[in-house]
């Protein structure tokens, strides 16, 4: 059964009746991000001629994307050894279950000034996943509390800042455009 929801398109745009496709094969940005991360850590001497365009980015502020890459590894590693059915975060697409939560996203991410181009409504049979968003972390100081985090996180239990959760759904699978809400390059 196919279910309906809402994408805050940040990196392209989004064309109707365009297909994705997010599982073992197909991943996205967080998968990317790891790895080059990983790369990077590695190989810290890389010559200039090797760096990729984004790479000066991760490098002027490695500590920070060190710990996103640690956080996004220990969660699928959590995720596939006790919550196999849900999408994975580095195979998925972040999305809202109503119009008015994207737009909430939309504002928030035109507020930091990422680049917003659309919400757009989506039709997907694939897997679904609803978290707190609160309930990710910066650093862990060890491995063990890494894993009660992302068991805390993938459990859906109350955030440890008591506050109102912020809700981040992910799906996987085939994911079609059903239709363009909003355009905001177009005004």
């Amino acid at each position: 059964m196919s279910k309906r929801y809402y994408h805050v398109v940040t990196e392209r745009p989004m064309a109707l009746n365009q297909v994705i496709v997010f599982d073992s094969e197909h991943q996205n940005g967080v998968a990317n991000l790891v790895k080059r991360v990983n790369e990077l850590k590695e190989n810290p001497s890389m010559s200039p001629a090797d760096l990729a365009p984004f790479d000066q980015v991760l490098l002027d502020n490695m500590g920070h994307w060190i710990n996103v890459a640690n956080r996004a590894t220990m969660l699928e590693k959590v995720r596939k050894e006790n919550f196999s059915d849900y999408p994975s975060r580095m195979a998925c697409l972040y999305v809202s279950e109503s119009l008015e939560e994207a737009e909430k996203w939309a504002d928030f991410f035109i507020e930091v000034g990422r680049e917003t181009f659309q919400i757009v409504a989506l039709e997907n049979t694939g897997n679904s996943f609803t978290g707190d968003a609160h309930n990710c972390w910066y650093e862990c100081l060890s491995e063990k509390e890494a894993v009660q985090r992302a068991l805390h996180y993938w459990k859906v239990l109350k955030n440890d800042k008591n506050e109102t959760p912020v809700l981040e759904t992910i799906i996987d699978g085939q994911i079609r455009v059903v239709e363009v809400i909003k355009d905001f390059k177009k005004g």
